[in-house]
């Protein structure tokens, strides 16, 4: 598999929920958004990874200038883009 032939999308949002089995992460783009299921092994190497990723950008080019807040909504809104809460589409 070449990564560079995969189609990319930017990721607007992750939620991650979780039981004493497993986590459930998605990932979302505007109204859709793929689910995935990680044991609690896999989870944690993928913050391990995803730490160590991180590292290395910032050793390349500086740190990042990032604060995580939670319960943060993407600039646009589904309200936005469908004119209001209830769903009427903008004329």
């Amino acid at each position: 598999m070449d990564p560079n032939k995969i189609p990319k999308q930017f990721c607007e949002n992750i939620a991650v929920a979780f039981s004493q089995e497993y986590f459930v992460m998605t990932m979302l783009t505007g109204e859709q958004g793929i689910t995935y299921a990680l044991t609690p092994q896999h989870m944690k190497r993928l913050q391990q990874y995803l730490a160590h990723q991180t590292g290395e950008y910032e050793k390349k080019f500086g740190e990042i200038d990032a604060t995580w807040v939670p319960g943060i909504q993407s600039p646009i809104q589904t309200k936005d883009v469908l004119g209001g809460d209830k769903g009427e589409t903008k004329k």
